[in-house]
């Protein structure tokens, strides 16, 4: 079986950053360490550390907790969670991704100046509840086509346009065309900033899987289930080859996947571990 695995599957630097600070805090004794919601979207890194003592808690459990070491992730939190834990007097690690403390800065910087921000992303995804956070006037979270297309803005507005950094890019492409074409009061909707804030990482993986799922019979996208850059790149590839496949581990490889397939393609989303494509890939080219 032919196999061609992406180039930038895998670990994102976000990531990678966030994963390694929380085994480095693991190796210098730091107890009791917390990780505000999962450290990344894989449940075999999470359990692994859970199983050395790290314990994943939430924004609520942060009001009971009087000792120990915090660890903000990569996707980032609003600016009231901050303020909590300044109070609280916890210690506090932050691996906030610098793509995303940047849009932070963006949208509290734009909601001063009076705009209302317009976000491009999941609603319930924790970066997007993060960025909104940080958001002091007006905002809405657009998710799809038929969101932006309903959208009503107030006569006299004026708009910056974000990203949560792992969105679709040609989907945001879409959703600021629809906006553009928004009219109020006779005018064109005025937007004084479109700014895309989807990471270069995400655009590479994102334009990488897509060529490659254009050229194998069978493709697998191999992330957690509730990674929403991982269901991205699933979505992409499936409009390219029907045959495509979301799988977490090898375990979930079935051989009616292959049935008819000699040219197998592997992608992977920013929160699966090298270990695991690897697996994967050896998975296929032994036993299909």
């Amino acid at each position: 079986m032919k196999v061609k695995t992406a180039k930038t599957a895998g670990f994102c630097f976000g990531v990678s950053r966030a994963v390694d600070k929380v085994y480095e805090l693991i190796e210098e004794g730091v107890s009791p360490i917390y990780t505000l919601g999962p450290i990344i979207h894989n449940e075999e890194v999470v359990g692994d550390l859970e199983a050395k003592g790290v314990r994943v808690i939430t924004e609520d459990d942060l009001k009971n907790l009087r000792s120990g070491t915090v660890v903000i992730r990569s996707h980032g939190v609003g600016k009231a969670v901050y303020q909590m834990l300044e109070s609280s007097g916890l210690d506090c690690v932050d691996v906030t991704c610098p793509f995303v403390l940047k849009i932070h800065r963006i949208v509290e910087r734009e909601s001063r100046a009076g705009r209302h921000i317009i976000i491009f992303g999941d609603p319930s995804h924790p970066e997007v509840k993060g960025i909104c956070g940080w958001c002091g006037g007006r905002f809405t979270v657009l998710n799809t086509a038929e969101e932006a297309e309903r959208f009503r803005p107030e006569s006299g507005e004026e708009f910056c346009i974000v990203s949560q950094t792992t969105f679709n890019y040609n989907k945001f492409q879409e959703l600021v065309e629809i906006l553009r074409k928004k009219r109020y009061d006779n005018n064109v909707l005025n937007i004084s900033n479109i700014l895309n804030t989807i990471c270069n990482a995400t655009e590479e993986r994102q334009r990488e899987a897509k060529t490659i799922a254009g050229e194998v019979d069978t493709m697998l996208v191999v992330g957690g289930r509730h990674s929403s850059n991982t269901q991205k790149l699933f979505e992409i590839c499936k409009e390219e080859c029907g045959n495509t496949y979301y799988i977490q581990t090898p375990v979930d490889l079935d051989s009616e996947m292959f049935q008819h397939s000699s040219y197998v393609g592997i992608t992977a989303g920013a929160s699966t571990p090298k270990k695991i494509i690897e697996e994967v890939q050896e998975h296929v080219r032994i036993k299909f």
